[in-house]
Formats: C-alpha cells, sequence, structure tokens
C-alpha cells in the first residue's frame, strides 16, 4: 500500500516535470527561431557582403532591448505576485504608468523642444531612482503592520494613478503642437523608443538583480506560502516583502524607461508560466516566465514587421491580448 501512494505521488510530479520541460523547450526554440528571423529576413544585402552584417548588428539592437523588457517584465510580474500573494495584480496598474506619464509630461513641459537632447544614462538613472522611491514609499508603508490587505493596495494605486494622469494632462494642456507631438511619442511603448547607449548599463544592471533573485530562490519560496507560513518559518517577512518590491520596481523602471509603458505583457506572460508550473516554485517558474517572455515579444515583433509590415504596433497588439487575458482570468477566478 506505501508503494503504490509512493508511485501516485511521482507520478503527478513527473508530468509536472515533463510538462515544465516540455515548455521550456518550445519556448526557446521560438525565441531563436524569432530572434533568428529578425535578423536575418528581409536584409536588402545578399549574405557576404560587409553591408549585411552592418543590417543585422542594427537589428541585434532592437533584439536587445527586447530581451531586457522581456526579462524585466517577466521577473517583476512573478515577484510582485510573490510578494502580494494575488496573480492578478501586477506592478504597472498600480500608478507605475502614470508616474512615467507625468516625468515625460513635466520634461517636455520645463525643457520643450529641448527634452528631445535629454537622452543618456543621466536620464534613465533619474527616472529609475524616482519610479523605485515611489514604489519603496508606497509599497512598504501599504505590506506593513495592519495595513496589509488588498484593496486598501489597488484603492491608493488607483487613486495615485488618477492624481498623477491629472497633472500629466494639464501640463499637456499648455504644450505646443510640436512640443506635444514629442511628448506622444514617448507615451507609448515603442521598441524604436530604445536608445543604445544605455543597452549596456541596464543589462547590467538587470544581470546583477537576476543573480540576486537567483540565489535567493528558496526564500521565494517560503514567502510564496504566505504570511503566516513565512514567519513560522524564520523568515523576516516585512523586510524580505519590501526588499522584493524594491526589485521589483527597479525592473518596472527599467522596462518603462527603456520602451515606455506595458501594462498587461508580465500579467499575460506570467499568467502563461503558471499553467506549466507552480507559482511557488521559483526555481523552474522565473526561466520558464523570461522564455516565454522572449518568445511572445519577439514573435509578436516578427510578425508585425515582415507579415504585416507595422512593427510599431507590438506592444499594442501585446497589451490588447493582456489585457483580455486579465478580463478572462478576473471573470473566472475574481480577485484572488
Amino acid at each position: 500500500m506505501v508503494e503504490i501512494m509512493s508511485r501516485a505521488g511521482r507520478m503527478p510530479r513527473a508530468a509536472t516535470r515533463t510538462r515544465r520541460h516540455l515548455g521550456a523547450i518550445i519556448a526557446g526554440a521560438a525565441a531563436l527561431a524569432f530572434i533568428a528571423g529578425i535578423l536575418l529576413v528581409d536584409n536588402p544585402v545578399p549574405f557576404g557582403l560587409p553591408g549585411f552584417w552592418i543590417i543585422v548588428e542594427s537589428r541585434a539592437v532592437a533584439v536587445a532591448t527586447i530581451a531586457l523588457v522581456a526579462i524585466c517584465q517577466a521577473m517583476a510580474t512573478v515577484l510582485f505576485h510573490t510578494a502580494t500573494g494575488n496573480r492578478i495584480l501586477t506592478p504597472s496598474i498600480l500608478g507605475f504608468d502614470a508616474l512615467y506619464a507625468l516625468m515625460q509630461t513635466a520634461l517636455v513641459f520645463v525643457f520643450g523642444m529641448a527634452a528631445t537632447q535629454v537622452e543618456g544614462p543621466g536620464k534613465i538613472v533619474v527616472q529609475s531612482v524616482a519610479m523605485m522611491l515611489f514604489a519603496t514609499l508606497l509599497y512598504g508603508w501599504l505590506f506593513s503592520g495592519r495595513r496589509q490587505n488588498l484593496h486598501v493596495l489597488l484603492l491608493v494605486g488607483v487613486v495615485l494613478g488618477v492624481g498623477f494622469g491629472s497633472v500629466s494632462t494639464f501640463m499637456q494642456r499648455l504644450l505646443t503642437p510640436s512640443e506635444f507631438d514629442v511628448l506622444a511619442s514617448r507615451l507609448h511603448g515603442s521598441i524604436g523608443n530604445a536608445n543604445p547607449e544605455v543597452l549596456p548599463w541596464a543589462a547590467l544592471l538587470v544581470a546583477l538583480i537576476a543573480v540576486v533573485v537567483w540565489r535567493r530562490r528558496r526564500v521565494l519560496d517560503v514567502l510564496a506560502l504566505g504570511r503566516d507560513t513565512a514567519v513560522n518559518l524564520g523568515v523576516a517577512y516585512r523586510r524580505e516583502v519590501v526588499g522584493l518590491l524594491v526589485v521589483v520596481a527597479a525592473l518596472i523602471a527599467i522596462s518603462t524607461t527603456m520602451i515606455g509603458p506595458m501594462t498587461f505583457f508580465g500579467f499575460l506572460v506570467a499568467t502563461l508560466t503558471y499553467q506549466f508550473v507552480r507559482a511557488d516554485h521559483h526555481g523552474a517558474v522565473l526561466p520558464l516566465a523570461v522564455l516565454i517572455g522572449l518568445a511572445s515579444l519577439t514573435g509578436a515583433y516578427f510578425v508585425l514587421q515582415h507579415v504585416f509590415y507595422a512593427a510599431g504596433l507590438v506592444t499594442v497588439v501585446i497589451e490588447f491580448v493582456g489585457g483580455l487575458a486579465f478580463l478572462i482570468v478576473i471573470l473566472r477566478k475574481g480577485l484572488r
């Protein structure tokens, strides 16, 4: 009898492991295929000529940007779900997009057309630090003591988002048409918005964060079990959650400052990942989420660029699909 029960317990685990490996193989193969397609398809210069590799190098900037955004969004959403204990929330839906829009609007409002010259690592650092401070103060306060409540978190996030949006709208009304045109190009997520000069610095920061998160994946597994269980197992719950939220803020800040806001992409990636692996097994869920995010974003970019010739609509399509997935999950499962 004991042997039969042991075999019955191993069978679901084996099936889950097989499904996880299958998902990783499919997502990884799809990502590699789409990356090769982005780099090589429709190259006007014949293979072997010097100009061929120049075009490939220019396209590699878009691929690197896609990879960084996929890593940031996938990791940030999974970690945010771990911190909040709820799979329907995303960091972007709680005020990050509105804060980004406010900072971009204020930049154009103060500097005018000269805002196009305010680029480089300094701008990325200032925006990232501002968003990290915002998240650290807000979420650190909300997730401490008796205020740890999902509905309070949603309410405060919505109120702050509306407030930031109102201030942004007021400043936009005072802009000239040319200044507003400059601002509009910054407020919509686009892979073409990436600055190649900041890619190495962003990649270095993301790599450091990924290493730290991976080394603490066992602690994340405990946090995913809930506050009471984590405290009983000796985890400093409040410190770990606040630190986790700072990491999430950094990842979202990097992604947002590179290509603009993406509200539902991370949610779509995380939801697909949870179909293959348990959410409390971060050693498996984080790599698979990154692979699925990379495959979905490179696939959308390749199809829209080489089939429909509308590469600028990549984030629009991704957000539309992610928004539909968000509504479906809410209608099926509710706020859990």
